[in-house]
């Protein structure tokens, strides 16, 4: 996850704003929103999200593995490794969740300064390049796809267990990988349709009535 101060900053308030011309405000504008859209939904950001959700899904499989040989075990050793099992799950699972909670934090910073520098101005051409149309229906039928998967996978294996066959923590352990599952694809999903929001409210949108440049020295960078 690239840090905080990786984000450009926010553009400066209207009365100290100093760009020479319109052609400079929409040169920084498509610079930094393009920049912006990139680090919330290109493909790279999809496919992070899924290592992530990979990974806590490994750890939770190996809990899962824990907690069946903890009652299945029979002696010391067993329930030994079970321990040993279950620490390794812990130290896969917490690093990911932490990391998507940094992300989700991330996103909605960015989100903020997407609103922000598109709402300076509209350039109908070259906002063209912001709306990642590919981009966009890749992370909704992706995670749609995921979702589905981890929701009837919580929905089915406990409906389907059966006494003496199903035992309480194989039943836990798969619902556990479909909470995952739904869980990774519910993200993404809103990631798709924030960003569709966004270009329907704010790259069509009516453009901003206050002006947009001041009079004055060279341009902001």
């Amino acid at each position: 996850m690239s840090r905080r101060a990786q984000l450009p900053p926010p553009p400066p308030p209207v009365e100290i704003r100093s760009w020479p011309d319109r052609e400079a405000l929409l040169a920084d504008r498509a610079a930094v929103l393009g920049a912006l859209v990139r680090a919330h939904v290109s493909p790279g950001r999809l496919a992070m999200l899924w290592l992530w959700g990979a990974i806590c899904a490994l750890g939770w499989l190996l809990v899962g593995t824990a907690l069946v040989t903890f009652e299945e075990s029979y002696d010391v050793i067993s329930a030994g490794i079970g321990v040993i099992i279950a620490a390794m799950g812990v130290c896969c699972m917490v690093p990911a969740v932490v990391l998507v909670v940094i992300g989700l934090r991330r996103d909605r910073r960015i989100r903020r300064l997407l609103d922000v520098w598109g709402g300076l101005d509209r350039d109908p051409a070259g906002d063209a390049a912001l709306r990642m149309p590919g981009a966009g229906t890749a992370w909704m039928l992706m995670s749609s796809v995921l979702c589905g998967v981890g929701a009837v996978t919580c929905f089915v294996v406990p409906a389907t267990a059966t006494p003496g066959r199903s035992t309480y923590s194989m039943v836990a352990l798969v619902m556990g990988l479909g909470l995952i599952s739904w869980l990774v694809g519910l993200i993404g999903l809103v990631k798709a349709f924030a960003h569709r929001r966004w270009v329907r409210r704010v790259l069509a949108g009516a453009p901003a009535p206050q002006p947009l440049i001041s009079v004055g020295g060279g341009a902001h960078r």
